[in-house]
């Protein structure tokens, strides 16, 4: 959710050149309102789901929920969902189950999984590999090293990278995001988090967007526009139709 009136945030990331951008739940307070502003803003889509992080805090009757306000039109993905294995504000096994409920969800209403993936890459990609994987998957936040970006490759699954990707200390994430299919690739926020340089210090927001791409193009070696394009193209081929 967002201090700064959403009208001007929105202002913001069109003067930037975004005219689309997903605005993500985290539990069901965060899921519902992503889902009811989706549904009152052009250009507004939403994810919804129960962080791993937050799993302890609520019951499994939230699973009915979460699955209700996915199958809204608006909404164009289940997540945040995965498993977070650097903090323990949930048991690894309470974040496993929900994570299998979250992609069953996904098949459910044909909508993406947006995964969160902390220090956990063999169990999400295992979780993923028995439960059989939704059709369209983002690794939302990618933080896997050059091996990992072969292994999602190989399986189609879409890499994000947010404005971490242009601190000076994440060489081996632009190494990544290097390896990375053009095709395969999403730029975000994290907002309010990992603010791209050279904004480190202030709350992240869609239009800052437009310095990761920058990042993106230049380890990639690619004309921004270009790099754009795909982006767009991934984007709607994810989340779509718009």
């Amino acid at each position: 959710m967002i201090d700064v009136p959403i009208p001007d945030v929105l202002a913001a990331a069109r003067a930037a050149g975004i005219v689309r951008m997903v605005t993500v739940g985290t539990d069901l307070g965060s899921s519902r309102w992503s889902a009811e502003r989706a549904a009152e803003h052009d250009g507004v889509y939403a994810a919804v789901a129960i962080h791993p992080n937050e799993v302890a805090a609520v019951s499994t009757g939230a699973v009915a929920e979460i699955e209700a306000l996915a199958r809204r039109p608006r909404v164009v993905a289940v997540g945040e969902t995965g498993l977070d294995y650097y903090r323990d504000h949930a048991a690894p096994e309470l974040q496993r189950w929900w994570f299998r409920e979250h992609i069953a969800i996904a098949k459910r209403t044909g909508k993406a999984l947006m995964i969160h993936d902390r220090d956990a890459h063999a169990d999400v990609l295992a979780i993923l590999a028995e439960e059989g994987p939704p059709p369209r998957v983002v690794f939302h936040c990618f933080s896997g090293d050059v091996a990992m970006v072969k292994t999602c490759a190989e399986a189609g699954y879409v890499m994000s990278f947010a404005g971490n990707v242009t601190f000076a200390n994440a060489q081996p994430l632009r190494d990544a995001a290097a390896a990375a299919p053009p095709d395969l690739l999403l730029a975000e926020t994290d907002a309010p988090f990992l603010t791209p340089v050279p904004n480190r210090g202030r709350p992240n927001t869609p239009a800052m967007t437009a310095y990761t791409l920058r990042c993106l193009a230049e380890v990639k070696g690619m004309d921004l526009a270009d790099l754009c394009d795909a982006v767009t193209a991934t984007a709607e081929r994810t989340f779509g139709p718009w």
